[in-house]
């Protein structure tokens, strides 16, 4: 039997018969007409290729295929109405459920710590698979469901994409502690002379410091082009190199601060990003409250 082509309908018609017995009531229980009970039926036969009930004096008698399909239906039902109902509420205590998130190693360390110390408490069923995804197939990877959400400065999306603001932050001019030019500030010639750590996902392109360099017809030397911001932290603090990165993660990681000698440089936002087909699905609304009541947390603690 292809079950591409049943109509799934008729296994309600099926059950509604097998206990009433009666085709007219069926129909009642199911809101349907007679006649409609009639035809529900008589496709089931030939699906089954089964006459599956019988009309007797007694009523409508089911036959040993229908005795035998009874039970699975019965159950294949009831998952159907469990999964229907669970669609439209979340418990977060019972819900056994795994959430794909794309994001930088940057907005893990910002983001996961707190948000597992919730679960813990919350929903200790609830797992997360964070990875991160190319930008140009955000978009794709949501639409189908592949990723739940994302994490990740403003992009250009699809209209179906929904997104709120989750964090803002200015980029420093971070150095280790004690390094030669760790003093109050820095001059746009010392900030030339230093080698720089470069952090992007891509494999290629500038950095919004780049940008405003090269504005001024001037350009940094990059000496270490690294995709995560944790290993980039490892080697600072064991050369006199600088990374220009955000003040919340300098400031996390102990690193020496001073403004930067450059203007024009846009202060970093970070979104949460979510396609619109589950903006009222429950599961994902708990976890957009989550992770969007964690980020308003840091952005308040002091120092921070």
């Amino acid at each position: 039997m292809n079950l591409n082509k049943v109509d799934l309908n008729l296994f309600i018609v099926f059950d509604a018969i097998y206990s009433e017995a009666n085709l007219t009531r069926a129909g009642q229980i199911v809101g349907i007409t007679q006649p409609a009970v009639s035809n529900a039926l008589a496709r089931l036969r030939e699906t089954f290729n089964d006459p599956l009930f019988v009309r007797t004096a007694q009523g409508m008698v089911p036959t040993p295929m229908a005795q035998n399909i009874i039970g699975p239906v019965r159950n294949a039902l009831q998952l159907l109405r469990v999964s229907v109902q669970e669609s439209r509420t979340f418990n977060p205590q019972q819900a056994n459920k795994t959430y794909r998130i794309s994001m930088t190693d940057l907005s893990e360390a910002v983001i996961l710590p707190p948000l597992f110390q919730r679960l813990r408490r919350q929903a200790p069923l609830v797992s997360i698979e964070s990875m991160l995804a190319r930008r140009r197939e955000t978009t794709k990877e949501l639409a189908a469901g592949r990723l739940d959400f994302a994490v990740d400065a403003p992009l250009n999306t699809d209209p179906q994409v929904r997104h709120v603001k989750l964090m803002e932050d200015r980029y420093v001019c971070a150095l280790r502690p004690g390094h030669p030019l760790a003093r109050e500030r820095i001059s746009l010639d010392d900030y030339l002379s230093l080698s720089h750590i470069h952090i992007s996902s891509r494999r290629n392109g500038l950095g919004y410091v780049d940008l405003a360099l090269g504005k001024m017809g001037l350009q940094r030397r990059i000496a270490l082009r690294s995709q995560h911001y944790l290993m980039a932290s490892s080697v600072l603090q064991q050369t006199d190199m600088a990374m220009t990165v955000p003040e919340r993660f300098a400031r996390r990681h102990q690193m020496h601060v001073l403004d930067l000698p450059v203007n024009g440089v846009a202060n970093l936002e970070t979104h949460l990003y979510w396609h619109e087909s589950t903006d009222q699905d429950p599961a994902n609304r708990w976890m957009r409250e989550q992770i969007i009541e964690i980020a308003q947390q840091v952005c308040a603690q002091p120092g921070h």
